[in-house]
């Protein structure tokens, strides 16, 4: 005869007649899906401050600038200057808020150790970065689209005569929906460089690296036998690729139209690559 002493040491209840007992969770159990680490993202994206410090930053410059600009550009006389590239300044500027941001999306995780978290409850790596990358671009893509529309109408009714060149459709949807693509796809960069890097701070200082100093590089090269390594670093440098988009490119030569966002778009699509490989193969 089993005591209750001994029942109890085999892990059954003394009224169950020595059949162990099997406990069902009142709370539903499953694996996470997708649309979970999409809401996740969602959640954390919209919730912490670096959010809306960097995003507030980049409305306020894009916004702010192009309008100023714009304003400043009304009075006179700017013949065969296209009515919307006075929002290129702003965009430039603001580019680096969307840049930062991608490095912080993932890289704050790193550093404050909640990455453990992340793939405690969700354990496909690839998932986790794939939601961080889908949720943040569409947020930097509608946010900058959005400014650069809200530019782009105030620009064309300010600086409408003087000489300066009427918007067509396809000008039009350059600086609006390729603009707001270009920024999108420079902060997704900056996200799998974070991802690669696990360090805020090298990550930026690289992206900074990546968007400001080809074009400060080739400004000190004045040798003969340099001209043509300074015209290339001019024409694919990302303040030429923005102005380009704009219609505004600093060289006559070089990617023109929506070239640059191509040019972007194929080297996003390989860093993510080697995000995606560096994620799964190290250890948190």
């Amino acid at each position: 005869m089993t005591t209750p002493h001994q029942a109890t040491a085999q892990g059954t209840q003394p009224w169950q007649g020595g059949a162990p007992a099997a406990y069902a969770s009142p709370i539903p159990v499953r694996d996470a899906t997708f649309g979970d680490a999409l809401r996740s993202e969602w959640t954390k994206i919209r919730t912490v401050r670096s959010t809306m410090w960097t995003l507030g930053v980049m409305l306020l410059v894009v916004v702010g600038i192009g309008l100023l600009v714009a304003s400043v550009m009304s009075g006179h006389e700017a013949s065969g200057f296209p009515a919307l590239a006075a929002g290129f300044f702003g965009v430039l500027l603001g580019s680096l808020s969307v840049i930062t941001l991608g490095v912080l999306v993932i890289s704050s995780e790193y550093s404050t150790g909640m990455i453990r978290t992340t793939l405690t409850a969700c354990p496909s790596r690839s998932r986790v970065l794939a939601a961080k990358a889908v949720v943040f671009f569409s947020l930097a893509f509608v946010l900058t689209t959005v400014a650069c529309l809200l530019v782009a109408a105030v620009d064309s009714s300010l600086i409408s005569g003087h000489g300066v060149l009427a918007p067509s459709g396809s000008q039009w949807a350059r600086a609006t929906v390729g603009i707001g693509l270009y920024v999108a796809l420079l902060g997704l960069l900056a996200l799998a460089v974070g991802a690669m890097l696990r360090h805020s701070a090298g990550a930026i200082t690289a992206m900074l690296g990546v968007v400001l100093l080809p074009l400060l590089l080739a400004l000190f090269m004045a040798g003969e036998s340099l001209q043509t390594l300074r015209t290339d670093l001019i024409e694919y440098s990302v303040p030429n690729a923005l102005a380009a988009i704009y219609g505004i490119p600093m060289l006559d030569s070089g990617p023109h139209g929506w070239t640059p966002l191509w040019i972007l778009a194929g080297v996003t699509v390989v860093a993510l690559a080697g995000a995606f490989t560096v994620i799964n193969k190290r250890d948190v």
